[in-house]
């Protein structure tokens, strides 16, 4: 036996020990002697005192079965741990035995021995608990008895207040062991197992999933419950970026989630995969649950039934893939102790190092691949945290230089070589990376941004990409590592004027604006900058006039003369051509390029100024900021496929509404199906009519783009064509047989109750009741007056003929309801079928729609063609899960959105999308439009308009983007302060006089199941002639008892031959 001693030059020399103290004490432990265990360490060192040589003696002790050794050698362990910190490197080789001695048959033992393991696991270093892991997870296998297991589980629970940062770097390695034993049959390991398990899930350091930690818990042991769980993962909105603590949590969710028998499931499960899979910044974060998610997507990818499906899952198993090759590049310093191990080795110059060094560079490497993966890399971190372990070895300044020249290496494998910047002497105003979303959907994703000052940018991006949100979010100080507004001045110049502040005269709007007042601005700087852009006493805008007479492209000079007042560093323009005629566009163009000290970020449609101002393009691409230096056009000979971004025409996207189909009595496409007749509107409270005398009409033909400044009546000149409210004066007339879809500027109130609905349920839902649409607003103008049910209530005279005598009688009844039936009689006019009062079932007979209107039922009349209409829509096209997916991605929302999300987890945009659906689903004849470039973005816009192109029925439509309206619509109807005036070519319907009957007839459709049935088409009307023979072929056929086909039939019961 030897001694070892450190000489000055920093050298270990040994020497025969003279005293033996500690391997005596334990051949001869006892409980009493653990006190002078730690004593003897403290007055040496760990090598010294020959702890380190007589560990594997402590710990036979331990496991002995002996109950005084055992709780003689577990009391000396738990000693150690609790007062000797440098002897961790050794003692941790005692946990294995207090692990096994749990299942002791002694009472004693067994406490004992927990309390070790315990003491061993809670004075461990926290850097160094991925050492302890493979001691517990060896002793977690169901063949162990279940007090052991219970003890392993427990010691892993106590990491979680101890070292919650490190158990969270160590949860990929966790979370399959602890999970594993959450099944157990066995009562105690099950609770122990979800103890940890909690205490796992408090570890995940993942703002964006730290709501669904119970979630993640019911799923593990609630199988059933997965499906619910899978919805409401799809609504998380991952901000951060996901690491693998986060990924440790959802991988089990999301492997249950593929191998669930529901197809929806596993194709959620997929969808979640590819979306989680984007947001790793890291591939070697992903790297540990790639061989477990990867074979059950491989699996689904062939066997699920669906197509659809499967090709989602394909693209989850290709995006995997990709992120597996990137983590195979990566040089992978997680987890690897054996790296850094060599760098030890080789910084002590150690050429032939003994088995008690490698023990102790092990721990360290341990600690030092825990401390690179948290990124604790600094200098002083190590030292307090690994020199120490190798005093006894070394003198100290050696142990700290080693430690310090490891922590050098372990840093440069952390670095990731930056892009070279383009040289630019510019004041750089932001250099930031950040990641922005808008509800539940990420916009951009750790992407960076930076500015130079005196820069114009063009910002280009997709349809949903985050253009406008990413500058307001700018504007507000919202954007994570931008300088503060005290720092960098940064304006949002837009032209919207809120309605308590129309009041306000021009300079007032611009003096009163909380910036404007924080800067101390004088009225007569404002008056003086107002001249400067045009607003002088004999223009045509004038300082001292109220804001709400100018037009939209005066509102966009006031907006950049405000702007121009607060001296801003960054202007962030949106549309800043919008509303502007060529000469004022000139003006902006010659502006912006003015402003050599201010940068400018630019959100616009026309290419001129792209190109006339931009140095740099920034497009938004896979969640990330692209610089392009140079203007439009040099962009564009990059990539050709940006021209869709400012271009109707150029919109990749497409929109198909369903046609209409055919009118029972119209014939012609320029017949008026919706008219109003000299009608005059005041909304309660207003002495002063909205509306004067105004008359317009619609038909299948109408292409109408309906003008005027805000509050001139527009939208309630709709509102009183659809039937929304009633106007005083005039008369208001729809087609009993027209469809009408009419998507207001707030439609959704519709959907806000149904949230909690996919957008396919709340249509199936909607449309379930025989294709009658639940969400018919009840109304104004079908709302009963006292009046008209005062008339329902008295008794009218009723006359009768009898068919046999040609007798006519009368008879005063009383119409209580009518039933819903409805016929055409011998005059081509509508009959309803009505109940009478005192009748208990329906009477089976029917009254003219003019009898009824004498009566009082007028709007009931409204109703019933109401139904009988919107039930013809369903004929066409059954409403299945199917059908109505096909129908959600002809109005440009995926099925990935459509089917498989809550209308909860939608953006705004997409809403719209279902609202526009929703609507056109029961193929409307008419479409009606409120502002629809208000909440469309342009690649919609541009596939909206091919829509309304090919679209066979009428369109109206409330908008102020002339583009849109110009490319179109050919009639204009001009709203001016509640009078109306019609331009363009309001005979164009008259032009578009095309024969129904020439149209295209469906011949099939496909229902629920699949199947495809022929459709018969309009019958032809037969002339007196042909009448005559078909009715001497069918007598014929009748007397001679031969079966009639069905047409025969049809024929025989109208005429009463059978």
């Amino acid at each position: 036996n030897q001694n070892t001693c450190i000489c000055s030059n920093n050298t270990v020399h040994t020497a025969p020990r003279e005293n033996m103290s500690l391997e005596e004490k334990f051949a001869k432990l006892t409980v009493s002697d653990a006190s002078s265990v730690v004593d003897a360490i403290k007055a040496g060192d760990v090598v010294k005192s020959g702890f380190a040589d007589g560990i594997s003696a402590l710990a036979a002790k331990c496991e002995s079965k002996d109950e005084a050794e055992a709780l003689a050698g577990l009391a000396a362990a738990k000693a150690v741990a609790e007062g000797c910190p440098e002897a961790q490197p050794y003692n941790k080789d005692c946990l294995a035995a207090c692990l096994e001695q749990a299942a002791s048959k002694s009472t004693e033992v067994r406490k004992a021995a927990c309390a070790t393991a315990l003491a061993i696991c809670k004075n461990t270093s926290p850097f160094a608990i991925k050492s302890l892991l493979p001691i517990i997870f060896v002793n977690l296998p169901v063949e162990k008895k279940w007090q052991i297991r219970v003890l392993g589980l427990e010691c892993i629970a106590s990491f979680g207040e101890i070292a919650p940062r490190q158990l969270g770097n160590a949860l990929p390695e966790v979370v399959p062991e602890v999970t594993a034993c959450m099944w157990d049959t066995k009562k105690q390991v099950k609770v122990a197992a979800t103890n940890a398990m909690k205490s796992a899930l408090q570890v995940i350091g993942n703002k964006d999933i730290e709501h669904m930690t119970d979630n993640i818990l019911a799923a593990i042991t609630k199988p059933k419950e997965v499906p619910e769980i899978m919805h409401i993962m799809a609504g998380v909105t991952f901000v951060q970026s996901v690491e693998s603590p986060a990924l440790a949590m959802v991988v089990p969710l999301l492997l249950r989630g593929l191998r669930e028998k529901q197809t929806a499931t596993k194709r959620q499960s997929a969808v979640i995969i590819e979306n989680m899979s984007k947001l790793v910044d890291n591939p070697l974060d992903a790297a540990p649950f790639l061989p477990l998610l990867l074979p059950a997507l491989e699996t689904n990818a062939e066997s699920i039934a669906d197509p659809e499906a499967r090709d989602v899952t394909q693209r989850a198993v290709e995006q995997l893939n990709r992120l597996k090759g990137l983590a195979d590049k990566a040089m992978s310093v997680r987890g690897d102790i054996s790296r850094i191990k060599e760098e030890f080795t080789k910084a002590f110059g150690e050429e032939a190092p003994s088995g008690i060094f490698l023990r102790t560079c092990e721990f360290a490497s341990s600690i030092g691949t825990c401390m690179m993966d948290l990124r604790f890399m600094e200098d002083l971190q190590w030292e307090k945290n690994i020199s120490g372990y190798f005093t006894p070895f070394y003198g100290e300044e050696k142990c700290k230089s080693a430690t310090e020249s490891v922590r050098a290496e372990a840093e440069k494998m952390l670095v990731i070589p930056e892009e070279e910047d383009e040289e630019d002497d510019a004041e750089e105003l932001c250099n930031c990376l950040f990641t922005l979303a808008y509800g539940t959907k990420i916009l951009l994703h750790n992407t960076k941004m930076k500015l130079k000052r005196g820069k114009r940018y063009g910002l280009l991006g997709p349809n949903d990409s985050g253009k406008t949100t990413l500058m307001r979010a700018i504007s507000n100080n919202q954007v994570e590592g931008f300088p503060d507004v005290t720092e960098v001045r940064t304006v949002f110049v837009e032209a919207d004027i809120q309605g308590e502040q129309s009041h306000l005269s021009c300079v007032e709007y611009v003096w009163v604006d909380p910036k404007i007042q924080a800067l101390n601005i004088e009225k007569e700087e404002v008056i003086r900058v107002l001249a400067t852009v045009g607003f002088t006493e004999d223009g045509k805008a004038q300082p001292f006039h109220a804001v709400s007479t100018l037009s939209g492209g005066w509102r966009m000079k006031l907006a950049l003369a405000r702007a121009m007042l607060q001296n801003a560093d960054i202007l962030l323009l949106d549309e800043p051509t919008n509303h502007l005629d060529v000469i004022n566009v000139a003006w902006v163009k010659t502006y912006l390029n003015s402003l050599t000290n201010v940068t400018s970020i630019i959100v616009s449609h026309d290419s001129g100024l792209l190109n006339d101002c931009c140095t740099h393009i920034i497009q938004i691409e896979n969640l990330k900021l692209n610089f392009f230096k140079g203007n439009l056009d040099e962009f564009v000979k990059i990539r050709p496929s940006a021209r869709s971004y400012f271009s109707l025409k150029e919109s990749k996207l497409k929109f198909k509404f369903p046609q209409p189909g055919p009118i029972e009595g119209v014939k012609s496409k320029g017949k008026a199906l919706m008219k109003i007749s000299n009608i005059t509107f005041t909304y309660p409270k207003n002495t002063k009519p909205t509306l004067f005398n105004v008359s317009v009409q619609v038909s299948l033909s109408s292409r109408v783009a309906c003008v005027g400044e805000n509050g001139a009546g527009k939208s309630t000149m709709i509102k009183v064509l659809v039937g929304d409210v009633e106007p005083q004066q005039g008369e208001v007339w729809k087609h009993p047989n027209a469809r009408v879809a009419y998507v207001a500027q707030h439609a959704f109130h519709h959907i806000e109750s149904h949230l909690n609905k996919t957008p396919n349920e709340y249509i199936r839902w909607r449309y379930a009741n025989q294709g009658e649409d639940k969400e018919s607003l009840v109304k104004v103008t079908m709302v009963f007056t006292a009046e008209e049910e005062k008339l329902q209530k008295t008794p009218y005279e009723i006359q009768f003929t009898d068919d046999a005598t040609g007798k006519i009688s009368k008879i005063k009844k009383v119409v209580v309801e009518l039933v819903g039936g409805r016929k055409q009689n011998k005059s081509k006019e509508y009959e309803y079928e009505v109940r009478y009062a005192g009748s208990t079932v329906d009477s089976g007979e029917y009254l003219p729609a003019k009898v009824l209107k004498k009566m009082g039922w007028e709007k009931a009349i409204k109703a019933v063609d109401l139904k009988i209409a919107q039930r013809a829509g369903l004929y066409i096209r059954p409403l299945s899960t199917k059908n109505v997916e096909q129908h959600l991605e002809d109005i440009g929302l995926n099925r990935e959105f459509g089917t498989h999300y809550r209308m909860s987890a939608l953006s705004g945009g997409q809403k719209v999308k279902v609202v526009i659906a929703a609507s056109m689903w029961n193929q409307p004849h008419i479409l009606i439009l409120d502002e629809p470039t208000n909440y469309l973005d342009r690649e919609s816009l541009g596939a909206l308009a091919g829509a309304i192109e090919t679209f066979d029925g009428g369109v109206v439509m409330i908008t102020h983007n002339n583009e849109f309206c110009s490319k179109l619509c050919p009639e204009t109807w001009v709203m001016d302060a509640g009078h109306l005036e019609t331009k363009g070519d309001a005979d164009w319907m008259l032009k578009q006089d095309t024969k129904i009957d020439e149209q295209a007839q469906i011949t099939e459709v496909t229902d629920a199941a699949g199947n495809v049935q022929k459709v018969k088409g309009q019958k032809k009307k037969l002339s007196k002639k042909e009448e005559k023979a078909l009715m001497k072929k069918i007598k014929a056929k009748l007397k001679e008892g031969a079966e009639l086909d069905s047409d025969e039939e049809e024929f025989a019961i109208e005429k009463d031959l059978i």
